[in-house]
């Protein structure tokens, strides 16, 4: 019927609008409830992780405050495209809260925000880090990708992405010092099979 797409347009982005932030809330719930252990003494540091944090948080600043307005499609395109672009997103979101879950639980006690080693610290290379040696960052990416597609205009999108993919190089690297000189040849077989963040690209 004429004129019944936008109607359908701001539908849909409603309701991309609400699967997105509900992956959110069980993003951001998979780290305020997580089971905390016992505190261990903290080995060493590499205070370029923080950098690289501050930038990812930037990232997702970008992507948060340049919303579209409402109802407002990422592109202009037909009504099935637009439906497979919120399809995309929405798959995006949750697919990335399950693996950030999966990383999280695998990672165990030794998950920080910092860049560091604790006391008796392992090289973890079982479940997701079988694929990929930082899927928590994964996740955080296909997060701030969502976001965008459900809220953001796409230069802002672009620039997010830019941002983030800078901070999360500078806070793989950081976390790569000290694994290597901690873990040696282990970490450097581990290294050579297993891509950092995305398998195919890097």
């Amino acid at each position: 019927m004429p004129g019944s797409r936008p109607v359908d347009s701001v539908r849909l982005q409603e309701w991309t609008h609400l699967a997105v932030l509900a992956a959110w809330f069980a993003f951001a719930a998979i780290f305020v409830f997580r089971q905390r252990p016992p505190a261990s003494p903290e080995k060493s540091r590499d205070p370029m992780g923080t950098v690289g944090l501050l930038l990812q948080g930037v990232g997702f600043g970008v992507v948060w405050s340049a919303r579209r307005p409402p109802g407002a499609p990422l592109l202009e395109a037909p009504l099935p495209v637009l439906v497979l672009l919120a399809v995309f997103a929405v798959a995006l979101a949750a697919g990335s809260a399950a693996l950030t879950l999966w990383s999280v639980r695998t990672l165990g006690r030794q998950w920080a925000l910092a860049a560091r080693l604790v006391e008796g610290h392992q090289l973890v290379t079982g479940g997701p880090y079988r694929h990929v040696r930082n899927p928590i960052y994964t996740g955080m990416l296909g997060m701030l990708l969502a976001t965008g597609i459900a809220w953001s205009r796409p230069v802002a999108l672009a620039l997010a992405a830019l941002v983030f993919c800078a901070g999360t190089v500078v806070r793989i690297r950081a976390e790569e010092r000290l694994l290597r000189t901690a873990f040696g040849q282990t970490w450097e077989a581990w290294a050579g099979r297993t891509p950092a963040l995305l398998p195919g690209i890097w």
